[in-house]
């Protein structure tokens, strides 16, 4: 798996993570709560991919200031 595939993958995980943060917020409705259960394994598992894309995402900032110097 090619590093721009998993930057697309993960970059959709997080923009998913993103609207369910913005659904929280505007509505108080969690919806990956509604459709996988209040802290399920499951959940879990999908509340941690989210954390792990963002943090992985971090390094696209180095990535574009070396393409943007080169």
């Amino acid at each position: 798996m090619g590093s721009k595939a998993l930057d697309y993958t993960l970059l959709t995980i997080v923009i998913i993570g993103a609207v369910n943060w913005g659904l929280i917020g505007f509505f108080r409705f969690d919806l990956v709560a509604f459709l996988f259960g209040n802290m399920t394994w499951l959940s879990r598992i999908i509340y941690a991919l989210v954390g792990i894309g963002g943090l992985y995402l971090l390094s696209v900032y180095g990535r574009i200031r070396g393409i943007e110097q080169a």
